[in-house]
């Protein structure tokens, strides 16, 4: 691996913050030089995310975070992820001619789940007031904060829709009547309005941890929860083309709470792997390593057996993603089946000499497969592989003038109807005292429905991953998660967390995750020279956005990785889509030695705004 690295991995004794934005990573670090522990900060810097990063989260989005405490280092897991509303049942879909939920418009909300999270985190591991962590978020939502390009881009997308329909959104993000111009200074006066309202109920109401509770009644209870059951019988333009109301309610929001759970764990390399259960992507990382471990010795990421291992590993493990993952279906998901050693080894042993072009989900304890109608469908177009997962930029295909350029780094690639794939922002956090946090929120993007304009921010669209289909484990019912892309991860090592790490990028976030892993865990390089490395992924399984296709074969890799190693793979049969050399991802990290106390950070250059900060 290469000496040069894009910026120094950062050292300290004091805190480190790395995240998908400068401003959101300055937040979080200026918590801490104030006392702040890791999870003040990471609250701050989480609410910041929401106004510079809005095409990739929101208000109105979602939010898993595994955290360690100083006290109690056993991972858990923060979810944030809402439910499908009790209104959102498969008989209205199909009453409104419907065969799969839309990808963007009122009937793709899920129950907002990340501000209600943020709050649960700072109520039970914080250590000061709201009004003290929201400051941030009211100064640069009620004064303005310069845009990066790709929000005016993302907004130039969906320009007509807003004008014609969205034209609540309008108000918002066409002033003067164009998208925000980059390095403009953008103000949300509405949603300053909302944080101050929100403060406001929390003072008053007794020591800190009574504050967090009655703001967060605020929002589920109170004033929101009221403006959002209004909004939701109001009909917009969904991405079909269909003009209806939405089903959420304020009922649906009081009913619902962000909620603590373990983390599913699996030891590799001498370390301990946290991530989410079943209803997000992340048991896949953990099928991975253990299929790798299966192989012999930890392939390396830079040469074609390596490239080749990792990428029929992913194949295999998002299949059984496919026919497996979801919240609790009709049968609860055999993740210790799926996570056991003799199965994994089974899978590995399907690896062969060439790449596989099939969607071959597994059989664990015996059970049968099943994947949805519409799963591993390929869509052709232009003579070129299938759009598939459009976080990828396809030569072959270039975008429609009226779309916003597709992104290569997590970034949304996002439709003039507003469906978005590929999305998501990153923050990690870790403090002198050893607490540690890896968040990654989500979902609620401008672009994914109408602005609530009593509230400054619009809903998500997370429920285009379950299936109208039933009998599925991510089959849509009242109540039940979507399963979601989103996919934090925490290290520990002989019991001490050691690592906090995440990226954007859709269904990609963990396999470019597993490659940071391989290269920092199992071949020494330090943060910074893991996140620089070379990045590829696969497409070749079902994506979890609409239209929800397959790519057979295709293997997405940065121009950076040898034409020796390129070459080698197109002999195996994989089709080689080359990208730019710095284009695949947005890795962030920090780490802690818990003998020497020592912090440490990086941050990826790709897309020119992550940023590590720290002393």
């Amino acid at each position: 691996m290469a000496d040069f690295t894009t910026r120094p991995t950062l050292t300290g004794t004091f805190g480190m913050v790395s995240s998908t934005h400068w401003i959101a990573s300055q937040t979080a670090m200026g918590i801490l030089e104030q006392g702040g522990n890791a999870f003040d900060a990471a609250v701050a810097g989480g609410f910041v995310l929401h106004l510079v990063e809005p095409h990739l989260n929101g208000p109105g989005g979602d939010l898993p975070a595994i955290i360690a405490t100083a006290d109690d280092p056993t991972p858990t897991v923060l979810c944030g992820q809402g439910p499908a509303p009790a209104g959102a049942t498969v008989e209205h879909f199909r009453a409104q001619g419907m065969d799969r939920v839309p990808g963007s418009g009122p009937l793709a909300t899920a129950v907002p789940g990340a501000v209600d999270a943020w709050l649960l985190l700072l109520r039970d591991h914080g250590s000061m007031p709201p009004a003290q962590v929201l400051a941030p978020a009211r100064h640069y939502a009620r004064h303005g904060h310069p845009l990066v390009a790709r929000v005016g881009a993302t907004v130039a997308a969906v320009q007509d829709l807003f004008e014609s329909d969205w034209t609540t959104s309008a108000d918002v993000w066409l002033p003067g009547g164009r998208p925000p111009r980059p390095g403009e200074l953008f103000r949300n006066t509405a949603w300053a309005d909302t944080l101050d309202r929100l403060v406001a109920a929390g003072e008053g109401a007794g020591n800190r941890e009574a504050q967090v509770e009655a703001v967060r009644a605020a929002w589920s209870q109170g004033f929101v929860a009221e403006a959002v059951d209004a909004f939701a019988r109001r009909a917009f333009r969904h991405s079909d083309g269909r003009v209806l109301p939405g089903v959420l309610t304020g009922q649906d929001l009081a009913d619902y709470s962000a909620t603590w759970e373990p983390a599913l764990t699996r030891e590799w390399q001498g370390h301990t792997i946290a991530k989410t259960g079943a209803w997000g992507q992340g048991p896949a990382l953990l099928q991975v390593l253990g299929m790798l471990d299966a192989l012999g010795d930890p392939p390396d990421p830079d040469t074609a057996d390596g490239v080749h291992a990792v990428a029929e590993a992913w194949k295999l493990a998002m299949a059984d993603r496919e026919a497996w993952f979801g919240d609790s279906g009709d049968e609860p998901v055999p993740i210790d089946d799926l996570l056991d050693p003799d199965y994994l080894a089974q899978r590995a042993s399907l690896i062969g000499a060439d790449a596989d072009r099939t969607v071959r989900p597994g059989s664990p304890g015996g059970r049968t497969p099943r994947m949805a109608a519409f799963a591993g469908l390929t869509e052709v177009a232009g003579g070129g592989p299938g759009v598939g997962e459009p976080t990828v930029t396809r030569e072959q295909q270039p975008p429609r003038e009226e779309q916003a350029p597709r992104d290569d780094r997590g970034e949304p690639d996002v439709g003039p109807d507003g469906v978005t794939r590929g999305d998501t922002c990153h923050l990690d956090v870790v403090d002198r005292w050893g607490n540690m946090v890896s968040a990654t929120p989500s979902g609620g993007w401008l672009q994914s429905s109408p602005v609530i304009p009593d509230l400054g921010f619009p809903l998500g669209s997370r429920l285009q991953m379950m299936w109208l289909e039933q009998g599925l484990p991510s089959s849509l019912r009242p109540g039940r998660r979507p399963r979601t892309t989103l996919t934090p991860t925490l290290v520990l090592r002989e019991g001490w967390p050691v690592l906090a790490c995440g990226s954007p990028g859709g269904d990609q976030q963990d396999q470019w995750q597993s490659l940071f892993l391989l290269r920092h865990l199992a071949h020494g390089a330090t943060l910074q020279e893991a996140i620089d490395a070379p990045a590829f992924h696969t497409t070749s399984f079902p994506g979890s956005f609409d239209p929800r296709i397959t790519e057979p074969g295709v293997l997405v890799v940065e121009d950076r990785l040898p034409e020796t190693v390129r070459s080698d793979l197109r002999s195996r049969g994989h089709d080689v889509l080359e990208q730019g050399p710095w284009s695949l991802g947005r890795m962030c990290a920090v780490a802690r030695d818990p003998e020497s106390g020592l912090v440490s950070a990086g941050a990826n250059p790709r897309g020119m705004q992550g940023y590590a900060v720290g002393r």
